[in-house]
């Protein structure tokens, strides 16, 4: 490991004072690799944590717009940006930090990792990540591509290290700030690591986003979107609709249209083009899962679809007589289950919405946008979707508040959260 971290810092070292022009282009070579070559990779993503091949597919197309927006735009986010003042001259300089750790998760093996690296190496950095123990094919793989694409070696480095060697890794003097996605617990004991050495932290943490439904809303849309917002990735998603708020002069429409659409599903093999549902990524998720709904039933929620659990694989589930006290509506739940609650006003909506340690997202559909527009700053959330699913785009900032973390990805705000923003000032 002392090795790696020390290829890390000897190719910032060059890496650091190489052309814009230099590093786009590497990085259109690595899009092309990755196009060239996608089913393996999303076969691999398949195979490791069950995802359905054609969001693994998708998913891998993703990461290739991630690569073309930050080729063509890295420049001009870090450009000198000059302030007038009383001196001769005052800018801003953006300059790289130099060694970064990314802890990544499984969901998205190849998206989370993107996301953190492609900014951070096109703004000069290098990067060492420890991914999740449970996709250490895809780790590789990505590693591979780096090396395959021409990036110098230490570039991008890949970690097969456990977590419990997490903490000594932040502590070494090179590694200058660390980028988590992933659990609660995980962000708070890395956090703490870095505050210990006075290192920069990203956190993007778990989330259990609102889905408000509203009496004027197309009912249609609102369904259709519903279903994928709930159930992509078999419901493993932290920017994922857990809480389902509907309106109740709609709820009962909305349940029956919702459970026949959420029914058809396909289920089955991941690797079928036809299958729309997997099994969770390990069977302790899917009984953790279990065990949320169960005791939310014992509580008095009601499940009108699903419930069931076989091995790793859990039911698309629909709860309701959902109450704020019930495990699935206070806790983040990690797979295909959907918690449906009404409500009689708008602001008891945005308070059922805020009623949560979370903080990532929300959804609300309705006709009438300006009223919304209105209250967008209301929702205490990282971002507001009206009529649409929360979703990250390399164009938008991608974060939250509260326990889903700090700190924000994507966008140019993402590039420079690992810059070091140098004041120049100039008399002569």
């Amino acid at each position: 490991m002392q090795n790696k971290i020390h290829t890390a810092q000897s190719a910032f070292e060059h890496w650091s004072s190489t052309s814009f022009q230099e590093r786009s282009l590497l990085l259109q070579k690595l899009k092309t690799l990755l196009e060239e070559h996608k089913m393996r990779y999303a076969s691999l993503m398949t195979k490791e944590m069950g995802k359905p091949i054609t969001q693994s597919l998708a998913e891998i197309d993703k990461c290739g717009w991630l690569c073309d927006y930050y080729a063509e735009h890295a420049k001009s986010f870090l450009k000198n940006q000059y302030i007038q003042t009383e001196a001769e001259e005052s800018f801003i300089s953006y300059e790289p930090l130099g060694v970064l750790l990314g802890v990544m998760p499984w969901n998205f093996p190849y998206w989370q990792v993107f996301r953190f690296v492609i900014p951070a190496i096109m703004a000069g950095n290098t990067v060492m990540v420890k991914h999740a123990s449970n996709v250490p094919e895809s780790a590789e793989a990505i590693e591979s591509l780096f090396l395959e694409s021409g990036f110098p070696l230490g570039i991008y480095q890949n970690l097969p290290i456990s977590s419990n060697k997490v903490g000594e890794l932040i502590a070494h003097p090179l590694i200058r700030a660390v980028s988590l996605t992933g659990s609660e617990k995980a962000g708070s004991a890395v956090a703490m690591q870095a505050g210990k050495y006075l290192k920069k932290t990203l956190l993007e943490l778990g989330g259990s986003n609102a889905f408000i439904v509203c009496e004027d809303a197309d009912l249609e849309q609102a369904i259709a979107v519903a279903v994928n917002a709930r159930m992509q990735n078999s419901g493993q998603s932290c920017i994922a609709a857990k809480r389902f708020l509907v309106h109740e002069r709609i709820f009962d429409t909305f349940v029956d249209k919702y459970k026949l659409a959420v029914s058809q599903l396909r289920t089955g093999d991941p690797m079928n083009p036809e299958t729309q549902i997997g099994s969770l990524a390990r069977v302790d998720l899917a009984v953790d899962l279990e065990k949320q709904v169960q005791q939310s039933v014992a509580m008095g929620a009601q499940v009108v679809l699903g419930g069931r659990r076989k091995e790793a694989f859990f039911e698309p589930t629909i709860l309701i007589d959902v109450t704020p006290e019930m495990p699935v509506f206070k806790e983040e739940t990690f797979g295909p289950v959907a918690a449906l609650v009404s409500f009689e006003t708008i602001d008891e909506a945005i308070a059922l919405s805020n009623q949560s340690d979370f903080g990532l997202g929300v959804s609300v559909f309705t006709s009438n946008i300006l009223q919304i527009k209105s209250r967008v700053r209301d929702f205490n959330e990282g971002a507001v979707f009206i009529n649409d699913l929360v979703k990250s785009d390399p164009r938008l900032p991608f974060g939250g508040v509260k326990k889903s973390g700090y700190g924000r990805e994507l966008s140019r705000e993402g590039i420079l959260e690992f810059v070091n923003c140098k004041t120049v000032v100039i008399r002569s």
